[in-house]
């Protein structure tokens, strides 16, 4: 496992191995691929602006991601969303795929805005990762206990693992 990021210069720093990038990057393409362009409305001003429809992401993944911006107004939320979704989505598919262009093995050296990027698609895989397996603030205790043959056993220490890298992260753009 690599021993994390580390500041390094004005950026930030990293050693990855082959199978770390690999994980990294199958896990951001699969968000990439949840965060696609969504559904605008049929009006062609609207398409044209990326207006959405408002709708609140029915996949739990999706709505961890894009959540309701006024929990107790839904009409407000909807319409918040209509004119923001499409503007999120695309940042994250853009901080998707600057770790996929970045993410090579051996020592990866990366600007403050690709660390920013990087800090945001690992947040994103996390929270996707974190909603499919039923993560709760007792995953540590959970995981002390929890026998390796365990079948959640390897995706929630991939959980852990994005965890030490968000928090590594952090501590070295900071």
């Amino acid at each position: 496992m690599s021993a994390g990021f580390t500041a390094a210069g004005e950026g930030v720093s990293i050693t990855l191995d082959a199978g770390e990038v690999s994980v990294l990057s199958s896990l951001v393409s699969q968000i990439l691929g949840l965060v696609e362009p969504g559904v605008t409305g049929d009006d062609p001003l609207e398409r044209a602006l990326g207006i959405g429809s408002g709708s609140a992401p029915s996949d739990p993944v999706l709505a961890r991601l894009f959540p309701s911006a006024y929990a107790e107004d839904e009409k407000a939320s909807e319409e918040f969303r209509r004119y923001t979704e499409a503007t999120l989505r695309e940042g994250k598919r853009a901080d998707a795929q600057t770790l996929l262009d970045t993410a090579e093995p051996g020592v990866l050296k990366l600007t403050p805005e690709q660390g920013q990027a990087w800090l945001r698609a690992l947040n994103d895989v996390r929270l996707a990762l974190g909603v499919r397996l039923g993560v709760t603030e007792q995953i540590h205790d959970e995981m002390a206990e929890m026998p390796e043959e365990d079948p959640r056993y390897p995706a929630l220490a991939i959980y852990e693992w994005l965890t030490y890298l968000q928090d590594t992260l952090v501590r070295a753009l900071w």
